[in-house]
């Protein structure tokens, strides 16, 4: 009988089990790599699952995508036994039009860990190298969180703000803060909107966001233009994944301005043709990363412009996960949490 190895599913909506699964062979195929999963971070993608409410999902499966670990074996020249390590989750077809061209976040067949396909709340998982992106400096708990700003990373990338933009990152949840990361070394004119005042006091203590607005305070689009010294916002990323959130960012952006839809949820956005137009808006989606924005994250944490250690709220091991994350999730104190995963 083939070697088992410890795994937890996610079964159905809010019910995780764990169970015993085949262990990936010791000598991985060409150009993958067989890693030791050792710290896997919890997304929103993760919760939305938990609770029913993700898009493109189907149950059982295996969470986990945002990952760091270190690599057991390895049938590539390009990564040794030993190296830690952060796994870019996004499997893609190297033929797709999308692929060919550098898209490899939204490749046409595109499968996520944890999503598409089983993730990481295990202790091994076989991946290729062209995945993985090793540090000689950063904890495995450390690119765990890669992944994650990535995200931010990628997102104000796509919308490439400067100096004189008045930019608006709407939730203040990780990806949100990943945005605002990001966003603050492209302009110092930077407000974080959200519903809840211990997210926006952290975006002020934590990330040095200049300023903040409660969204629930009345006339948003007022309060943002006193804010702007009379202008509207040139440049709005929605993380919520909140439709109204996401409708009403047409109402708030300036004419000439950018919208960045970070955030996604299950249903349609609609918005008035006619102020579209008037304002000529931009209108952006950002989905996942690429392997070069792994990369940079990497190098701007192990250069300490990017600190993730207050980031981190709650930390519980892989065996906790059945009788805990309903918890977890539920916990308003929550910003980020991580699972370490111990031996199979």
């Amino acid at each position: 009988m083939p070697e088992q190895q410890r795994q937890i599913i996610l079964e159905r909506p809010e019910l995780f089990a764990e169970v015993r699964g085949p262990r990936p062979a010791p000598e991985p195929a060409k150009g993958m790599a067989l890693v030791r999963v050792r710290h896997v971070g919890v997304c929103g993608t993760d919760i939305h699952a938990y609770y029913g409410r993700q898009p493109f999902f189907e149950y059982p499966r295996i969470l986990g995508h945002e990952l760091g670990g270190e690599v057991v074996a390895a049938n590539d020249s390009r990564i040794l036994p030993g190296t830690i390590c952060s796994i870019e989750p996004y499997l893609n077809d190297l033929q797709t039009q999308a692929s060919r061209r550098g898209k490899t976040n939204c490749c046409e067949s595109l499968r996520v860990l944890g999503v598409h396909c089983d993730g990481g709340m295990r202790p091994l998982i076989e991946m290729p190298v062209s995945k993985l992106h090793a540090s000689a400096k950063l904890s495995t708990e450390q690119l765990a969180l890669v992944e994650m700003l990535c995200i931010g990373a990628h997102a104000v990338d796509r919308a490439d703000p400067g100096p004189a933009d008045y930019v608006v990152v709407a939730g203040a949840g990780p990806i949100g803060l990943s945005v605002l990361q990001f966003a603050l070394t492209r302009t110092s004119r930077v407000v974080a909107v959200d519903v809840d005042e211990r997210r926006l006091a952290f975006c002020e203590r934590g990330l040095g966001v200049p300023l903040t607005l409660n969204a629930t305070g009345g006339n948003l689009d007022e309060r943002l233009r006193e804010l702007g010294g009379g202008d509207r916002p040139t440049l709005i990323f929605d993380a919520t994944g909140n439709a109204a959130s996401m409708t009403g960012a047409f109402d708030l952006i300036a004419h000439g301005g950018k919208i960045v839809f970070v955030g996604l949820f299950q249903g349609d956005v609609r918005f008035d043709d006619p102020n579209f137009h008037r304002r000529e808006i931009t209108l952006m989606s950002s989905r996942n990363a690429t392997g070069p924005d792994f990369q940079r994250v990497i190098q701007a944490m192990e250069n300490r412009e990017i600190d993730t250690a207050s980031w981190i709220t709650h930390r519980l091991e892989l065996g906790e996960v059945p009788e805990k994350f309903g918890t977890l999730v539920r916990d308003r104190d929550l910003r980020k949490a991580v699972i370490e995963v111990e031996g199979d």
